[in-house]
């Protein structure tokens, strides 16, 4: 049964109610970012902001991680609420009164936000205890940027936390920009990128510049390598299904009249699709392979898996967006007419639960969102009016979702 319109009306009242609180709660993570698997001070703040929430808590062994489980007032089954906390090797130039402490360490991308609401919606919930028949997991992740912190958890067993297999999951990720300030986005089936990354070391023979013929030249070859990439992009996958190669790096060589023995290329590969993912290694393999061996050369591929492509359940987010205009308005909601190019370890709970990742902007009032420094800038600024908008957003999603289970039963 849908959430009553008088109860999504107590919920973002007070969501804004306790915004003063939650926002304070991230003015100190934002001071004390903390990079990786390993953020004590994050944590500890985390297991001080919980403290008087009578939940059920348990801290990774592995990782700084907090797993934290709402009981209902009547049993029932579990749904799993996710904020990410670990911060990026940046240094800060955002202007913040509450910035970094940390040198060359800064919460770009808004985890500091995604902590601090992720308290909120427990509190909301805490304060609902009486209406939930079931349970919430709280999942404190830390590592999401490029640890994959998400399936540490999981293999940990945060989706079982509650002792039993989790029913749904769902997650909020702030943005600096692209969307007006308020507004919540998303959409079902792909909503981000996998995102994996290729080393290549082209093996040639080294000599004199003035007699490239007595070596093989490794640099010319690395070039082409480049370029035939880029067709194979074209050429091998459907232009409806994407495939992005990009290679961000080439390094050979020490002087201009040296042919250097080796050149590597470092590259990433972002695909949005299951099928697309699984054909690239081989094809990008074959390519680099076999454009060197046309030259008298070898190509070593050191192909590795990043995050795997994040996949919206279509129904998960059908609700999202009906909570979303039942809290805040039908010019809240906005469907993404396509994915996003990055990449997000929220992906390895989906590819376990139903679910939904969805974009909460917090983009500063007063700012152009076309333009407002975005997420991983050093100036990326987030506005502290979103966290009145995903704690009750993730509190409405969990009452939802159990609600339903609880008619069903």
């Amino acid at each position: 049964m849908p959430l009553s319109d008088q109860l999504l009306a107590d919920l973002r009242t007070d969501a804004s109610a306790q915004l003063p609180q939650v926002a304070a709660l991230r003015h100190a993570l934002h001071r004390v970012p903390e990079i990786g698997l390993e953020l004590p001070l994050t944590q500890a703040l985390v297991l001080e902001a919980l403290a008087d929430l009578d939940l059920e808590i348990s801290t990774g062994r592995g990782l700084h991680s907090v797993t934290a489980v709402l009981r209902g007032a009547r049993p029932g089954p579990a749904v799993l609420l996710r904020g990410d906390m670990d911060a990026l090797p940046v240094t800060e130039d955002s202007g913040e009164e509450f910035t970094s402490e940390h040198p060359g360490v800064m919460h770009a991308c808004g985890h500091d936000q995604h902590v601090a609401g992720l308290v909120g919606a427990a509190r909301l919930l805490a304060a609902r205890r009486d209406q939930i028949a079931g349970s919430v997991v709280f999942m404190f992740q830390p590592g999401e940027e490029g640890d994959g912190g998400a399936q540490h958890m999981i293999d940990e067993g945060v989706l079982d936390a509650a002792g039993e297999r989790v029913m749904a999951a769902y997650g909020v990720h702030v943005a600096a920009g692209l969307l007006p300030p308020g507004v919540v986005s998303g959409r079902g089936g792909t909503a981000m990128a996998a995102a994996d990354s290729v080393r290549v070391v082209v093996n040639g023979r080294g000599g004199h510049g003035s007699a490239p013929f007595r070596a093989l030249d490794p640099v010319p070859v690395a070039a082409e390598i480049v370029l035939a990439l880029q067709s194979m992009v074209t050429r091998r996958f459907s232009v409806f299904d994407p495939v992005v190669v990009t290679v961000g790096s080439i390094q050979a060589g020490t002087a201009d009249n040296i042919i250097p023995s080796s050149a590597e290329l470092k590259i990433t590969v972002r695909t949005f699709s299951r099928e697309s993912w699984e054909a690239a290694p081989a094809l990008l393999t074959d390519v680099c392979e076999h454009v060197a061996a046309a030259h008298g050369l070898t190509a070593t591929v050191d192909y590795r898996r990043g995050y795997p492509v994040t996949v919206n359940t279509p129904g998960e987010v059908d609700r999202t967006a009906r909570l979303t205009r039942g809290l805040f308005g039908e010019q809240a909601w906005f469907t993404m007419p396509e994915p996003l190019a990055g990449a997000e370890d929220f992906s390895f709970v989906l590819q376990e639960v139903p679910g939904a990742f969805v974009f909460v902007s917090a983009t500063l009032p007063g700012l152009d969102p076309r333009t407002a420094p975005y997420n991983h800038s050093a100036q990326a600024r987030f506005s502290d009016d979103a966290l009145a908008i995903g704690p009750a957003l993730l509190a409405a999603l969990a009452l939802d979702r159990l609600g339903d289970e609880a008619v069903a039963r």
